[in-house]
């Protein structure tokens, strides 16, 4: 990391919205044109004066620097050029930590799509009859537990953001209705968030980590299976961004308890969430430049018998099964959210690579338009000399 230059004065104005990402560590803040007045630079540590940008064609403004020497504009350059190559490494550290979230989602779904066979066999088996099982209990809703899935870390966007004001806006809207909430927070991210607003109830924290396993699906499941069959919470939602494609989430509230005795998962409006097939998103490049290719990818599975004996109680098989589908929900919205939040951490190192590229471009002319000045005074000034001397 470099450090700051006490002496430097260089004030740098933009007004190109679309490449208006942050560039971390040690850059300045490049904003949107406002109004303002002395500001401290960020890099500077003297005070500046902002003055509205003279805009150019294609909309963008001006780079305007002020009393800078030319070790003070190359140091800034180097900076610049120093934080792209380490927002660049990110993005393709993320874009490769994505592709295997994907292959984890993708290899946990044949389990999952024979879970739904034998529900919905066993269902179609006892039609008619009376069946006990605690997870399909319905019951007047008086607390609602909300699992809210959060990354552990942040430089990814507004991932973590919109998924918090997602869980305010649900919290809201259900203590509008005269309904307790509880929550359990799952990532470092949303934990301290609501950890530092006493108004929330948190009954746990858990971390996200960076390879979901089934037996941490296993530990959110068995404190959930406890809070909703002791019956301190009438209702389980799962709030988490479903992993769309590489450039778009979807922050999805999702009805998770009580479950449908057929195995099938719904959101808040009653509309079904299970997926029918998967998209394997792949990176390649094209002409030197990073591309998005989806492929859409059907999972075999193999069918059951149209006659089908039991040999234990049914009661007794749907206990053991249903737990174990929520189990797979769970590991399921966990791996699509860790896939999401690789994905805006990607999107948003892109941004940042191509904001200090054009940074550092500006940079460069401006820093060379300057030096050609001061060379061409100094031999206007010679010839001067010279000529006065003749």
């Amino acid at each position: 990391n470099r450090t700051p230059h006490s002496h430097a004065r260089v004030s740098v104005h933009r007004t190109d919205q679309s490449t208006m990402a942050a560039v971390t560590m040690n850059m300045a803040a490049v904003k949107a044109p406002v109004a303002f007045g002395a500001k401290k630079s960020a890099f500077s540590g003297s005070r500046v004066s902002a003055v509205a940008p003279k805009t150019v064609a294609g909309g963008r403004a001006s780079l305007q620097v002020r009393n800078a020497s030319g070790k003070e504009m190359r140091d800034r350059i180097a900076s610049v050029n120093g934080t792209k190559k380490i927002t660049e490494a990110m993005k393709l550290v993320a874009a490769a930590k994505v592709r295997r979230a994907q292959d984890a989602v993708i290899n946990a779904r044949p389990f999952s799509e024979s879970l739904v066979k034998v529900l919905f066999a066993i269902n179609t088996r006892l039609a008619g009859e009376d069946v006990d099982v605690p997870l399909c209990n319905v019951r007047p809703v008086k607390t609602v537990l909300l699992l809210v899935c959060t990354g552990d870390r942040g430089l990814c966007g507004g991932f973590n953001n919109f998924i918090i004001r997602k869980t305010e806006a649900r919290v809201a809207e259900l203590e509008a209705m005269g309904v307790k909430c509880k929550l359990v927070c799952i990532g470092k991210k949303g934990g301290v968030y609501f950890k530092r607003r006493p108004q929330y109830d948190i009954v746990k924290r858990f971390d996200m980590g960076q390879s979901p396993t089934t037996e941490e699906a296993q530990t959110i499941a068995d404190e959930v299976y406890s809070e909703f069959v002791g019956e301190e919470v009438d209702k389980v939602e799962l709030v988490y961004s479903r992993f769309v494609s590489l450039i778009a989430a979807d922050p999805s509230i999702q009805t998770l308890l009580p479950m449908s005795k057929e195995g099938e998962i719904c959101d808040v409006n009653g509309q079904c969430l299970d997926a029918k097939e998967d998209i394997m998103f792949t990176l390649t490049s094209e002409d030197g430049k990073f591309a998005v290719k989806g492929t859409p990818v059907e999972t075999e599975v193999a069918g059951f018998e149209g006659v089908m004996q039991f040999e234990q109680d049914p009661n007794q098989i749907l206990d053991a099964l249903l737990p174990l589908y929520m189990n797979s929900q769970i590991l399921r919205a966990l791996q699509e959210s860790l896939a999401s939040e690789l994905a805006a951490r990607m999107n948003a190192m892109s941004s940042a690579s191509d904001n200090a590229k054009d940074l550092s471009k500006r940079l460069t002319l401006e820093y060379n338009r300057v030096r050609q000045a001061k060379v061409t005074s100094e031999i206007i000034e010679l010839v001067a000399g010279a000529s006065a001397a003749a």
